[in-house]
């Protein structure tokens, strides 16, 4: 069925998508007014004009078109992640950028999230009677390679992202949830053995002698190997005496000894202060002038506030300078200050109603490959959300993901753009056969 392109259009998603945008290069030039980044919402404009030319070519190619390139495009992007690496541009402590010239920049990794969704789920498309452990373990290989190369970067709050999309596509493409939960639970174990040592050290600050032997590389490395000697010999009985008793030790043990491993490798490749910024939301006043300055004066800004804000570029912590990096990590903070609660509240209603549209598109979208599609772009955007805000108010770890259409930042912007076009792509052939 052939529809003009008009009816391509998903203009309830670009209403949301259009009103984000706008309300976040009117505060982006607030942000900068008093600052030598004045000219970023100009840039803001200048990307969100071409990042609608992106969004729209995409909407108008058929996305089962793509299928035939998304290994060749996922492949284009992981060599580039790895280039990226070795000869990229060091910002705030993370190799993740690339130059094209003097004036532009590209954040790779952001475009790799939409590579990844496009291969994840045409590997899932495609081995759906496949072993659902053989499954599960081609795309958990899928995950970690780009995650484990933006890892040590290091840049884990971008690779932080990959994991929600994961799981909320695997979820839906009948992965068993005791594979998914052995993902969630390894990475979550690995972050809290990774940041224990610093937080005994920098909050608690007294000697606790269970966390004091993952402070000790030697003893970090003993436990570790126990763990999998542990986990070797239940195999063994899973193997020899085919009892489910065996399984859940091999399982639980397998996870602990992962996170042991993985975590090693993270103290290695983060420094003391990027694990610090993942806990001092704890406790921000122990480090008032240095770690937890972002998230005292980000909650100061808010506060200020209040209900109907203190106006339009009036915000005194945001043009004081008081409030850092607040074009990108901490807009939504600069919009509650000279707003207040209702535009929070709006912004709120605005994202709200783009994750319902995406679960409806999702929903009658005509093949599984689309709805896997859906199921990574609201994987990635309410996680993108919920983690941005939650840092702005005090009750995530700072992680400098930006959010979605209203944070400065190009990359980030045109992927968000690409995936819009993608769902506006899927919604309007779901009647196609």
């Amino acid at each position: 069925m052939k529809l003009n392109f008009i009816k391509r259009l998903d203009f309830p998603l670009i209403f949301c998508m259009t009103m984000l945008s706008f309300i976040g290069i009117l505060f982006i030039y607030s942000a900068g007014i008093n600052s030598d980044k004045n000219n970023e919402f100009i840039k803001q404009i200048i990307w969100f004009s071409a990042g609608l030319i992106l969004m729209t070519a995409i909407t108008m190619i058929d996305y089962r078109k793509y299928k035939k390139f998304i290994p060749h495009i996922f492949a284009v992007s992981i060599i580039v992640l790895i280039f990226t690496f070795i000869l990229g541009k060091n910002t705030n402590g993370a190799t993740s950028w690339i130059s094209l010239g003097k004036r532009v920049r590209l954040q790779p990794s952001e475009f790799t999230k939409i590579s990844f969704i496009l291969m994840l789920a045409l590997f899932l498309d495609n081995t759906e009677k496949l072993n659902e452990r053989r499954r599960f373990i081609m795309a958990a290989i899928m995950l970690f390679i780009p995650m484990g190369i933006i890892l040590i970067q290091p840049d884990m709050g971008t690779a932080s992202v990959f994991l929600p999309i994961f799981l909320t596509m695997c979820f839906l493409a009948n992965i068993p949830l005791r594979f998914l939960l052995l993902i969630f639970s390894t990475i979550v174990l690995t972050l809290i053995f990774t940041v224990l040592p610093i937080w005994e050290t920098q909050i608690a600050r007294q000697s606790i002698p269970i966390i004091h032997l993952l402070s000790n590389r030697r003893y970090h490395i003993l436990m570790a190997l126990i763990s999998l000697i542990i986990t070797i010999i239940a195999a063994l009985g899973r193997i020899l005496f085919k009892t489910n008793y065996y399984y859940w030790i091999t399982y639980f043990f397998g996870i602990i000894t992962m996170a042991l491993f993985f975590s090693l490798a993270g103290s290695i490749v983060l420094k003391p202060y990027q694990i610090t910024r993942l806990i001092i939301f704890l406790k921000p006043e122990i480090d008032p002038e240095s770690t937890g300055y972002h998230l005292i004066q980000s909650k100061n800004a808010i506060g200020s506030g209040g209900l109907l804000g203190m106006g339009y570029l009036n915000g005194k912590i945001t043009h004081l300078k008081f409030l850092p990096e607040k074009s990108t990590d901490f807009i939504f903070s600069v919009i509650s200050e000279e707003f207040g609660f209702i535009a929070g509240i709006t912004i709120f209603i605005l994202y709200l109603f783009i994750f319902i549209r995406i679960i409806f598109i999702m929903k009658q979208s005509s093949n599984n490959f689309a709805t896997y599609i859906c199921a990574g772009i609201l994987g990635m955007f309410f996680y993108h959300f919920i983690i941005n805000v939650g840092m702005a108010i005090g009750i995530m770890p700072v992680t400098g993901i930006p959010l979605p259409f209203l944070s400065y930042g190009g990359s980030a912007l045109f992927t968000n753009m690409i995936a819009m076009g993608l769902l506006m792509n899927i919604n309007s052939r779901r009647l196609d056969f």
